[in-house]
């Protein structure tokens, strides 16, 4: 049985549950510890204890650690990304880019721990001076999602650590392999005894009692929104610092003058890569209406070449959904659509392989309105609706129509509308001439409305959320 590390040391849980590949369900990748309230505690214990020591740490020492656990992912890609792909549904290619960009975060956040410099200031009374400083929050809950659960773990953790904070994770229990070789790479960094925590469980037992604990200084979290609002109500009793990524309902506008190859092209990338299952896919097209027909025929030729298959075959560019739940809700989101007068031009409907497994063939969807449940609701699914936009007015005014705002996306070649819809999307991400869903890690990645509450992630804008700001002031005295 694999099983959780708690103060320093991988213990047994109460139960355990199995993890199966979504592309042969007859392959069982293992058993892994669930873990029990009172283990909880324990870590909470331990990982108060060692943030005193490691916000004590001399910077060199935490930069060299973190750079270990970088270096480590790196060049363990391809071997941590079969198994990520293999637990995930991914293609191969996309889950060992992730494990590698995981290790450029921590590469990167190693790098962070040398720029902490404060300010200084002249106070307005004489004689004093001020200085302001960043300290540790102090103990983190990461809680991260099934879809990127290396990727959006380590962006959390790699900043947490790098700023002086111990870590409590709980990572989502449809992906515990990831999360536990994860683990293994930081248990072998040579961090405090108690700095760093795994602790598997289900989210309304073990996420429930992390969100509520008094012994939790901070909240960085990404899920559904009604997973998030439940979360901020457990954690505004201690009154618990919370991030928090959410849903999204992300639009790429396809304007009249656009390359119509080349919006194909980012279409099909933001709609269906990584099986749709992205909080920056771009479910909702909208095409002028000048060119709708001629992008709608070549969108829909892209979507029915596009090979679907098991996530570890050469060739596989869309692999199966993460589970049997998951499949069923994308099923039910296709009917929906066809009952409110959608015309599914190709797909959404389980497919029969090979292997047994999750496997659902890529769907466009066609005649859509922005405002049916299709286009209010987010999906984790290879499903695309277009919408027919009157002009570049028209367009804009539907993709902010969204309680959402995570992405946006424009093809244009018109450089006086790019400008205009990067500054009146009201997301916190524009993309121009790109898919929607693509994004470095240095630079900050957060959304609007229903999509982001709290302090951006990524790039140096994480050391907002990761440190509480000090401001001393020091009486210097007069110059006999």
């Amino acid at each position: 049985m694999n099983k959780n590390f708690i103060a320093g040391e991988w213990v047994d849980g109460d139960s355990a549950i199995e993890n199966r590949n979504p592309s042969d369900i007859s392959d069982l990748i293992g058993s892994y510890a669930q873990a029990s309230t009172s283990q909880l505690e324990t870590a909470l214990e331990s990982a108060r204890a060692a943030q005193k020591i490691w916000a004590r740490t001399g910077l060199e020492a935490r930069q060299t650690a973190l750079m270990h656990i970088g270096n480590s992912l790196m060049a363990r890609a391809d071997e941590l990304g079969e198994l990520l792909s293999r637990e995930e549904g991914k293609p191969r290619a996309e889950g060992r880019g992730e494990v590698y960009r995981a290790g450029q975060f921590f590469t990167y956040y190693a790098a962070e721990v040398l720029r902490q410099i404060g300010d200084n200031a002249d106070s307005v009374r004489p004689d004093i001076e001020i200085d302001v400083r960043r300290d540790p929050v102090g103990v983190v809950a990461v809680i991260s999602p099934w879809n990127f659960p290396t990727a959006t773990a380590v962006w959390k953790i790699a900043p947490a650590l790098a700023f002086g904070n111990a870590v409590i994770w709980k990572p989502a229990n449809l992906v515990p392999a990831s999360a536990v070789a994860l683990s293994e790479i930081i248990a072998g960094a040579n961090l405090p005894t108690g700095l760093f925590n795994l602790v598997m469980g289900a989210g309304s037992s073990i996420g429930d009692a992390l969100v509520t604990s008094p012994h939790i200084d901070a909240i960085t979290f990404t899920g559904s929104v009604e997973t998030g609002r439940r979360i901020a109500a457990g954690a505004i009793t201690n009154m618990t610092r919370m991030q928090m990524e959410m849903g999204s309902k992300n639009a790429l506008a396809v304007m009249d003058d656009a390359d119509i190859d080349l919006a194909v092209a980012c279409a099909v990338n933001g709609a269906f890569g990584g099986t749709g299952q992205k909080c920056t896919a771009s479910s909702r097209i909208i095409v002028h209406d000048a060119v709708y027909d001629q992008f709608t025929d070549k969108m829909l030729a892209a979507t029915r070449a596009l090979k679907v298959g098991h996530a570890l075959e050469d060739g596989t560019q869309i692999g199966p959904v993460v589970s049997e739940g998951q499949l069923s809700e994308n099923l039910d989101y296709v009917a929906l659509a066809s009952s409110e007068g959608g015309e599914v031009l190709c797909g959404g409907e389980r497919l029969s392989m090979k292997h047994d497994g999750y496997y659902m063939a890529p769907c466009l969807i066609a005649g859509t309105r922005n405002d049916w449940r299709i286009n209010r609701e987010e999906m984790f699914a290879p499903i695309a609706c277009i919408i027919r936009a009157s002009s570049y007015q028209d367009a804009l005014d539907i993709v902010n129509d969204t309680p959402f705002g995570l992405t946006a996306g424009i093809m244009t070649t018109s450089l006086a509308r790019a400008n205009h819809f990067r500054r009146n999307a009201d997301t916190g991400c524009v993309m121009v001439n790109l898919p929607t869903a693509g994004t470095d890690y240095h630079v900050p990645f957060g959304g609007r409305g229903d999509s982001s509450y709290g302090p951006r992630e990524q790039g140096q804008y994480a050391v907002d959320f990761f440190t509480s700001t000090k401001t001393a002031y020091i009486a210097v005295g007069a110059v006999d």
